[in-house]
Parts: structure tokens; sequence; C-alpha cells
């Protein structure tokens, strides 16, 4: 079988393919955030192509072409495949917070967003917290990787004050050299100017 697409879609695959006792059923089934890929299934006496959300195919053996592709409804793929889809670990939660320019001063609005990022912290129990600092194109790279950095830390500090473990958290600075929003030096753009929280 030759497959394509996100881990979490092989995991999956995997887990089918595990799971009935007198032929192999494969299931593509959207990833964490909603967008599926494609897989192929292949064997000594064919192939197909399963490219839509909760398509699948039978497998009754290795010289017979894998079954056209059908429809599984949510019921049976919950029925069939609950307990592996339980033991799947969580994706990643994502935030952006920004700060107000050539500063370590976050925006209005992303003051707002720290309450998420505690409490998504704080619900899935997290002992890897990613936070790096951005910063626009302004200015030189030691300047930017400074700022960038003072930017981290701040966010951390404010985790830290919250009851969140400084050792759980890891703090880096790209500076100016991995900007959101592309641009020429010497151009001011509010979107750069952030840090990224991953929380896992």
């Amino acid at each position: 079988m030759k497959a394509g697409g996100t881990l979490f879609l092989s995991l999956l695959t995997l887990f089918s393919l595990a799971s009935c006792a007198n032929k192999n059923l494969v299931v593509l089934l959207p990833g964490p955030e909603g967008k599926t890929g494609r897989i192929l299934v292949s064997n000594k006496g064919g192939t197909q192509l399963l490219s839509e959300p909760k398509q699948a195919t039978a497998i009754q053996s290795q010289t017979v072409s894998p079954a056209i592709p059908f429809q599984m409804t949510d019921e049976i793929i919950r029925a069939t495949y609950g307990d592996a889809l339980t033991a799947l670990p969580l994706s990643p939660t994502h935030f952006i917070l920004y700060f107000k320019n050539g500063s370590t001063e976050l925006t209005e609005e992303s003051r707002k967003l720290l309450d998420e990022v505690l409490s998504t912290t704080r619900y899935r129990k997290s002992t890897d917290v990613s936070v790096v600092g951005h910063t626009d194109r302004v200015g030189t790279r030691e300047y930017n990787f400074k700022l960038a950095l003072g930017r981290a830390e701040l966010v951390k500090q404010i985790l830290v004050s919250q009851g969140i473990d400084p050792d759980f958290i890891d703090v880096t600075s790209h500076g100016k050299d991995n900007p959101l929003v592309k641009t020429d030096d010497e151009v001011s753009e509010p979107r750069n100017r952030r840090v990224e929280v991953v929380v896992r």
C-alpha cells in the first residue's frame, strides 16, 4: 500500500488495516484541522485512490484489486474505530499574539487572547509550550533578534506568573528572519510584530 497525506491519516490507516478479521478496510478521514489529503491503496491486484472525506476501500486479498471506493457514515466510523480515534493525541494549538511597533507591549486584542492561551495550556495539562518571537523588517538583524526575544520572554513571564511551569516553556527568537508577511527591508508590517505560541 502506498500512502500520501498526513501522519494522522497514516496512523488511521494502520488502525483500519488491523481492525477487520476477514478483510482489510482503509478509510480516509480529515486531519486535525479538517483538511483531507489523499491516499493510494495498492496491492498486486490493482490500485484505488481515496480522495474524499470518509471514503473507504476494502481489500479481500493481496491478489484481488481493492474494492471501488465507497462512503462510510460517521456512525459506522465511530463504531468501528472509536477506540483508535480516542487514543490519538490532540493536535497542537497555535496562537499568534501581536505587539505594538518597536516594543514589547502587546496589543489590546492580544492581551485578551492570553486568557485562551492559559486555559488551553491548563486544559491540556501541557508540558510542551513553544514561544517564538518575531519582528517586522525595520532595523538591524541584531536589534530585531533582541526585540523578538524580549517579546517571547514577556509572554513566558506572563504564563509563569499564572502558574505554568517555566520548565515546560521553550523560548526562541527568529528576529526579522521569518516574517508572516514577506516585505522588503525597512517596511513596517504589524502582522510581523508577533509571538507565536504552540501548545502541544
